[in-house]
């Protein structure tokens, strides 16, 4: 009951205070003169120096010089890629005073086209000839590439810019001009199928030492000063050596056959030898018997003088499935031609008798061939060299080897081991 007391109450009080039937309603507030509108935050788009045209499709365009190295001269071109907003797109983009969404797909796919990482120059052998190439690295800038659409749009132009950035590579196409490296100069390849993977492994550890390098005109080509640390922790691991008649465990065992092959490209691009050793006895993985050149830090080294007047460049490749070794050499082409004959082999003389070496992993009783033999012989090469003038050189490698008899791996405790590598029983 209390409560439909308020209520009436309060339903007589609304009535006291209504509006008489017949009273007008009360008049809206006047409008404010336009200087007294409130102004807008936004500032207002401005306004065109003169009428826009009709919105028209804009071609994005994608602009990158390159610049290549092909018969022997460097050569410049341009990269040019564009792509095509519709009209429709502008005028929408025009109308708001922005980009809109519908382009984010568009910058998209121009970002994908565009991104693309470095890569140093080098050759590539192709049907008609070599070429060297490089890759700037180009990095899309979208925030930049969007003003420049839209400064476009708004202007009432038909094109706008790519905007990137770019990195060169240090290792450029331009460098390699400066330093005369225009042309190829020579090719060297050998085979070390049949080789253990200690062996395969070092083969790979010391080409890649000598894969992009260089060596400075009047400079020497030096085996070993390029080659560097051979151990453990340069990335050698042990292999088999030649110690005298036999042989031994050491870091780098393979080593002679990046010293053979860069020897070989070395001496048909027609460098003069300045210091080149044979092994003791003929190793299979080296023929052409005689065709070789052996390193043994500090005690043997390949040396090759480089009078060509400008750089050397250098690239190695090698297949460890196949088992194959390739030497390029790049520089300056003097004119100079080499025609390499031979062997000559004389002098042959039967295998010495086996050696053994101790080898816990084989059974007693048990032997495993290490080292096949050798007929001692005398091996003789001769290159000769027709320089642009007409003058000619011709030199001659020779190589004596001695008699080599089968190396077995036995076990610690057999009889037909060296006193000094027999184990105690």
């Amino acid at each position: 009951m209390k409560f439909r007391g308020l209520s009436l109450f309060l339903a007589l009080a609304v009535m006291a205070h209504a509006a008489p039937p017949g009273t007008p309603a009360p008049a809206s507030a006047p409008a404010l003169p336009p200087q007294d509108q409130p102004k807008s935050t936004r500032p207002p788009l401005p306004a065109p120096a003169f009428p826009l045209p009709a919105p028209a499709p804009l071609k994005l365009t994608f602009t990158a010089p390159l610049q290549k190295i092909e018969g022997g001269q460097l050569t410049r071109h341009t990269l040019r890629k564009s792509w095509t907003l519709p009209a429709k797109w502008v005028a929408r983009s025009r109308e708001y005073g922005k980009v809109t969404s519908y382009l984010g797909p568009l910058l998209t796919e121009v970002e994908r086209a565009v991104n693309v990482k470095g890569r140093p120059a080098r050759f590539f052998e192709r049907p008609g000839g070599w070429i060297a190439t490089d890759q700037p690295e180009w990095t899309f800038d979208r925030a930049a590439t969007r003003q420049a659409l839209l400064k476009a749009m708004l202007a009432g132009e038909n094109a706008a810019a790519v905007v990137f950035q770019e990195k060169r590579p240090e290792r450029s196409v331009t460098l390699l001009a400066e330093r005369g490296v225009l042309g190829h100069l020579a090719t060297a390849r050998s085979s070390f199928a049949g080789s253990p993977d200690f062996r395969s492994k070092n083969v790979v550890v010391g080409a890649s030492k000598f894969d992009y390098a260089f060596v400075a005109p009047n400079g020497e080509f030096n085996f070993n000063r390029m080659v560097g640390e051979v151990s453990a922790r340069t990335g050698f691991v042990p292999g088999y050596v030649i110690a005298g008649d036999s042989l031994a465990l050491e870091d780098g065992g393979g080593l002679c056959q990046v010293s053979t092959t860069a020897f070989r490209a070395l001496w048909e691009a027609g460098l003069p030898v300045v210091e080149r050793h044979q092994h003791s006895h003929r190793v299979r993985y080296y023929d052409p018997i005689g065709y070789e050149a052996t390193v043994y830090a500090p005690y043997k080294n390949l040396r090759m003088n480089n009078d060509t007047g400008a750089h050397l460049f250098f690239q190695v490749t090698w297949n460890t499935r196949s088992q194959k070794l390739r030497f390029d050499v790049f520089g300056t082409d003097t004119g100079r031609r080499a025609r390499v004959s031979g062997p000559v082999v004389t002098d042959l003389k039967p295998p010495a008798a086996p050696s053994f070496m101790a080898d816990e992993r084989v059974a007693p009783g048990q032997q495993r061939l290490l080292d096949g033999p050798m007929e001692g012989m005398t091996s003789v090469l001769t290159r000769t060299v027709t320089f642009a003038d007409g003058r000619t050189r011709k030199d001659e490698i020779r190589s004596v080897y001695k008699p080599w008899g089968a190396v077995y791996a036995v076990h610690p405790h057999d009889p037909r081991l060296p006193a000094e590598q027999m184990a105690r029983k």
